[in-house]
């Protein structure tokens, strides 16, 4: 796409030809702005010369020309190459207490819809900048996750990510176009570097694997087999299973480098493509590769088609391999386990007669598996009947079989029992751990608790736990579901206070409660900040956005997302597209219309070619 840049303050003939004063003049300012800014909306998307799915960055960058101003600075932390860049927040038009987050920070004006019409900002002021990056509290900001006094190396590192990812950002037709693209660049190639740009670009697989196999072109390195894992996975995660059998044959020719997990990744992944007997026939090919096929690799595989809602294969396999591959324990569990999740508990209690009768004793695993199940069924009389059973049979129930019975509890909304299922684990003198606090978090938030939720994090800290990210989801998820959006965003900040990196559970409460409220600037942010973190969205957020931005006025920021949303494999549903389309036909965006049409015939036709597969 061409480069577009948004005209200056002086170029705007509303603020030429009018000076209205006070909060008038402001709006006045406000409304020529953003005519401007959707105007040159249109242009980008009318200017493209090619269509073709954009990479996530590049998404952000046209969004980035629209929506955010030429005064956003970039701020350099190491002297002559710009290296490790940031956003600077300052002159972002956040609420102060989100910026500069204190104790006692306030939520005022952010209900205000006035106050969230985005605006180009003034050129911050250098004192108040300095000010604000001496202070003492720490502001959430779009930054790569390195502290502020990284060393030389650290930058470095982090430039020469920041020039591998610019190059590969680029829309390239295929692997070979990078390698090509790629042979300008200086960096130093080292282990880390390569498995931290395959893990930012795991979802393009035309980049990570383009930059796969130019980096092993280069002189002094050699792929490590976790490189290979790694570069196996996303080909398999997005179908390429030519190109992964083929790399899988690099690393036999290489030797020394396959092992039960590459086979683990390759079985998960033909088998999440519904590719079954790919995956069984993988299993067996494996002495081919130097793996020993073994009770252990049987294991995985079992547990590969139960996971995979393929139970009864699972159960074939397993009696076609046990009279040479002798079982354990653990592939009954798999098996019961496997039945369990497919709430055929005949077969999971048969399977559990039949582990007996191999000299097996149904262990705690066993147990919690039907438990799980009976939870399922919300049948909690026969729950109690078989934890007095494991009593019994010396086998008293652990941790995790207490989580599952306290998280089924609180989602039937029996939230007394679910709380006196604390006071059972004390009484068994079973110690509680993180899963076990995040579900009764979850119990209390769901109640409307949450006073109570955040003495939970407390005494979490009191016996040395320390919160995790399922811990800051569940409590953003609980305060946005009730309406506490300061808190909820104080969360955020405290996650980055203390080094705990978020995912894409963690934004996706956020951005609907930015959605609900229609907080765009907030929205934006929090946007720009889950992929500076290399957090891709997921199917449900890439809908969430597109139709929000497309129910709003944005809908070329709704296409760029629509379309990056088919480049990462996704198949938008077919109320997207209609949404979409009825967008840009109402404002006459004709050869928009058309490129969309085209994606959507492309999308239809790749979900029949599956259907046959």
């Amino acid at each position: 796409a061409r480069s577009h840049h948004l005209p200056s303050c002086s170029l705007c003939p509303h603020l030429r030809s009018r000076r209205p004063p006070g909060r008038q003049r402001e709006r006045e300012r406000e409304r020529g702005f953003r005519e401007v800014l959707f105007g040159r909306a249109r242009e980008v998307f009318d200017d493209l010369p090619t269509w073709s799915p954009p990479s996530q960055r590049e998404v952000m960058r046209r969004c980035g020309r629209i929506f955010f101003p030429p005064s956003l600075k970039f701020v350099s932390h190491s002297g002559g190459r710009l290296s490790a860049t940031r956003f600077s927040t300052t002159g972002f038009d956040l609420p102060d207490w989100f910026r500069n987050p204190k104790d006692d920070g306030s939520c005022a004006g952010l209900d205000d819809e006035e106050d969230d019409i985005f605006v180009l900002p003034t050129e911050p002021n250098v004192s108040d900048e300095r000010r604000s990056q001496s202070s003492t509290s720490r502001s959430l900001s779009i930054r790569p996750g390195f502290p502020a006094t990284a060393s030389h190396e650290d930058a470095e590192f982090e430039a020469d990510i920041d020039e591998v990812s610019r190059i590969l950002s680029a829309r390239f037709a295929s692997p070979e176009a990078i390698m090509i693209a790629m042979d300008c660049c200086s960096v130093r190639v080292t282990g880390c570097l390569v498995d931290k740009i395959l893990t930012r670009f795991s979802n393009d697989w035309v980049a990570a694997f383009g930059f796969f196999m130019w980096v092993g072109t280069q002189g002094g390195y050699c792929h490590c087999a976790d490189s290979y894992d790694l570069m196996v996975d996303i080909l398999g995660k997005f179908k390429q299973f030519d190109l992964m059998w083929g790399l899988i044959n690099q690393m036999v020719e290489v030797g020394g480098l396959m092992s039960l997990m590459t086979m683990t990744k390759v079985m998960r992944r033909l088998a999440g493509a519904s590719r079954w007997t790919e995956a069984i026939d993988a299993f067996h090919k494996m002495d081919r590769f130097g793996v020993v096929k073994d009770t252990k690799a049987m294991n995985v595989l079992l547990d590969t088609l139960c996971k995979e809602r393929s139970v009864k294969r699972a159960r074939g396999v397993f009696q076609e391999l046990r009279g040479t591959i002798p079982p354990d324990e653990n592939s009954f569990n798999t098996l019961v386990h496997g039945w369990c999740k497919a709430r055929m508990l005949k077969e999971a209690l048969d399977t559990m007669e039949e582990m007996k009768q191999h000299g097996f004793s149904p262990s705690v695993v066993t147990y919690t598996s039907l438990v799980e199940a009976y939870c399922m069924e919300k049948d909690f009389q026969t729950v109690y009947a078989l934890l007095d059973e494991m009593r019994k049979r010396r086998c008293p129930p652990n941790v995790v079989t207490y989580t599952i019975l306290m998280h089924a509890l609180g989602k039937a909304g029996r939230t007394r029992e679910a709380l006196d299922t604390f006071d059972k684990l004390k009484e068994d003198g079973v110690a509680p751990d993180a899963s076990f606090y995040n579900s009764l978090i979850y119990i209390l938030g769901r109640a409307g608790r949450l006073e109570d939720a955040y003495s939970v994090v407390e005494e979490m800290r009191t016996t040395g736990i320390a919160p995790n990210v399922t811990t800051f989801n569940t409590l953003i998820s609980a305060a946005c579901d009730h309406s506490q959006a300061e808190n909820a965003l104080k969360l955020l900040v405290k996650m980055e206070e203390q080094s705990c990196n978020p995912d894409i559970k963690t934004y996706t409460p956020l951005l609907k409660l930015c959605c609900k409220r229609q907080w765009v600037k907030i929205l934006l942010f929090l946007v720009c900040h889950m992929f500076r973190k290399d957090i891709s969205p997921d199917f449900s957020t890439y809908t969430l956005l597109v139709s929000w931005l497309c129910r709003n006025g944005k809908v070329a920021q709704s296409c760029l997302f629509l379309e990056e949303m088919v480049s990462k494999g996704f198949a938008p549903k077919q109320e997207t597209f209609d949404l979409v389309m009825e967008k840009l036909e109402k404002r006459n965006l004709q050869s928009v219309y058309k490129k969309i049409q085209v994606l959507r015939t492309q999308v239809t036709n790749l979900k029949h070619m599956e259907s046959f597969q």
